[in-house]
């Protein structure tokens, strides 16, 4: 069953190793947080790393980003091939290696890759998307943490 809207973020220790600098959900607070986890082996999770770029450099400062590198395979145990990905896409965020997937299940991920969480400047859900579509879908959430609507006086 995923996440339900609301929840407070997981806690992100379990990881087999940090990249980047380890974070924890109290870190992070006070600023809207996307965690996004990806694998080497997973195409859409590279064909979405761009937009990921675009939004670290459009929200700098803004918002938080943290990468979870949970492999899908065998060979995306391999921590130099985790490395050369960081280096392709430039991921300087804190990236965490769920070697063991035990954050993947703190965060309901399913087994599906890529998988997106985004969690208000509080750590709570806002929205959740996996796939091919998921930045699409998680976009307008962003945007409304953001630049909330003004409130009518």
């Amino acid at each position: 069953m995923p996440l339900k809207s609301g929840t407070p973020m997981p806690s992100l220790d379990g990881a087999t190793e940090w990249y980047n600098g380890e974070v924890t959900g109290e870190s992070l607070a006070g600023k809207p947080t996307l965690v996004y986890f990806w694998a080497v082996s997973c195409y859409i999770c590279k064909n979405n790393m761009p937009t990921i770029g675009e939004w670290k450099k459009q929200f700098a400062g803004q918002v938080n980003f943290v990468s979870v590198h949970m492999p899908r395979q065998e060979s995306d145990t391999d921590l130099d091939a985790v490395k050369k990905i960081m280096a392709e896409f430039s991921i300087d965020e804190p990236v965490a290696v769920d070697g063991y997937h035990e954050i993947g299940e703190r965060f309901q991920t399913q087994g599906y890759w890529p998988y997106y969480f985004l969690f208000d400047a509080d750590g709570n859900l806002k929205s959740r998307a996996a796939g091919d579509v998921g930045l699409k879908s998680i976009e307008g959430t962003l945007n409304r943490l953001i630049n909330p609507e003004p409130v009518a006086a």
